[in-house]
Formats: C-alpha cells, structure tokens, sequence
C-alpha cells in the first residue's frame, strides 16, 4: 500500500513550474552563472580534448577545490580570512602556470606531472577538510557543487572572467587554435608559441578557478571536457562550427541539468554533469544514424 501510494506522493512534493516562475528571482543569478559558465567551459573543452589534455581540466580544478579549501582554513586556524573564490582563483592558476612548464625540464611525462598535481590536491582538500568539519558542507560543494544559489560575487565574477576568455580566444582565435594544434608549424609561421601556449592554460585556469567556486570542481571537469568530446565525435570539419556547437552543447548541458536537477529534486551539480555525458551518448548516436544512412543510400 505504502508501496503504492509513495510515487504520488514524490509527485506531489516535486516543484511545478508556477513556483519555478514565482521564485525567479532566486534562481536567476544561479541560472545566469551556469549559462555563462557553460557556454565558456564548453568553447575551451575544444583545446582540452584536441590537445589531449582532458586531465589537465581535471588538475585544475582539483587544485581550485584545495584553494576554497585552503582559504577556509586560512580563515578559522590561521586568523587570516581572503573568500574561497580568490583562493579557488590563485590555486587554479598556480595548477596552470606549472602546466605551462615543458615537462621534459623536469624529467617528468606531461601524464607524470598530472598526476603529480592531481593526487597532491586532492589528498590536501581532503586533509584540509578534515581540519574544518564545520565547513564540511562548503567541501562537498567544491567536489560536487550545489549551484542551487550562487553569491553574487562568484556570479559577477564568472561574467567577468567569462566575457574577458571568450573575446580574447574570439580575437587570437587563430593562433590560439594554430599552436595547440600544431606547434610546429605554428613556430614555423613565426607566432609566439610559448605566449599563446601560456594564454591557452591560464585563461583555462582563470575560468576554472573562478566556476569551480559557483558550480562545483564535478560540473566545471564535465563541462570542460564532454561538449568537445561529443562535438568531436560528430567528425566535423569546420573548427569554427566545431568551437560554436562545443560551447551550445556547454550552455545546454549547465542549464538543462540545472533545470533537472530542480524539477526531478537531484543535486544541480551530479544533474548537469550527467546531462553533459547524455549529450555525448546522443551525439554518438547521431555520428551513428548518419553512417547507416550514408551505407543504405550507397
């Protein structure tokens, strides 16, 4: 009986559009900030993945978890307070700088070196977070976001940041996109590879550090890695199209799992993430369909 009774009643408790529209305004700035974040994540996984670096997103924003972290303790066992975002900022370009590094002057692959960083920020949030077990809710945002509501900071923040990458990679797009695929040919070209190489990881970091703070390190790695993954998977041509479809399938993902996520009552961050890797499967599936249809027309 209970049994029975208990889809009705989680159908009853779920959120109906009339009080999604009566509470616009609490859930603008969080919409506002994945959509912006989204889209911006989503044009940058484009370098990400065809650079084969998708853990380097990964890096970055477990660095950007140990700087949130770090700026909690700072602030209740040190006495010096600075806001987690800033902290989530420095850590994630700190991750970026040292990215920009030639490993091979280290003795170390580029694999060696993520993994380096991975594991060392991710075994420090860890310790830090037990050292600030009042805050234990704020660490599980930076792992898994909570995008519910987001401050008004981290959104002006992401807007920002945001706005400043995006007309930046629209104006250097060409030697932007021409060294993180061919460097050779690009110093060929006579472009200053290391200064574009450095703009390419710190603006990632930049963007990284200050969405990580809003939606959670979860969402910011999937929205920087699974659009480029889906779109590339759809074998186009056009890097320009390829660019603007990653950063539509970014804004599609950050708002439709935030969306989600509200009506069906599932964490925003774990929501956008899966819808993210939804997206993929679908391209998949469309690169698919339309071999099969090309074999039956042949």
């Amino acid at each position: 009986m209970l049994a029975s009774a208990l889809p009705t009643v989680l159908a009853q408790a779920r959120p109906t559009w009339a009080e999604f529209v009566a509470a616009w305004s609490l859930f603008r700035d969080p919409i506002i900030t994945a959509v912006a974040a989204g889209v911006v994540l989503g044009f940058l996984s484009v370098y990400i993945v065809l650079r084969r670096m998708v853990f380097v997103s990964a890096g970055i924003t477990q660095a950007s978890g140990l700087g949130i972290a770090a700026a909690f303790y700072s602030t209740i066992h040190l006495g010096f307070a600075f806001d987690p975002v800033f902290g989530a900022i420095l850590f994630a370009l700190l991750a970026s700088l040292l990215f920009v590094i030639e490993p091979e002057r280290l003795h170390l692959t580029r694999e060696a070196l993520l993994g380096l960083v991975f594991a060392l920020a991710g075994g420090a949030t860890v310790m830090l977070g037990d050292r600030i077990s009042q805050e234990a809710h704020d660490i599980q945002a930076i792992l898994f976001g909570t995008g519910v509501l987001v401050r008004r900071l981290d959104r002006d923040l992401v807007l920002i940041v945001g706005a400043a990458v995006l007309t930046l990679h629209i104006w250097w797009f060409r030697g932007l996109s021409f060294v993180s695929f061919d460097r050779t040919a690009a110093a060929v070209q006579g472009l200053p590879v290391r200064l574009l190489n450095a703009v390419t990881f710190i603006t990632i970091g930049a963007m990284v550090g200050v969405a990580a703070r809003a939606l959670g390190s979860l969402p910011v790695f999937a929205l920087s890695t699974l659009p480029a993954i889906g779109v590339t998977s759809l074998g186009i041509a056009n890097l320009r199209l390829t660019f603007a479809l990653a950063a539509l399938l970014g804004l599609i993902a950050a708002l439709g799992g935030y969306m989600y996520a509200f009506f069906r009552l599932f964490p925003v961050g774990a929501s956008q993430t899966v819808m993210a890797a939804t997206l993929v499967v679908v391209c998949l599936l469309i690169r698919a369909a339309s071999r099969l249809v090309r074999r039956v027309a042949r």
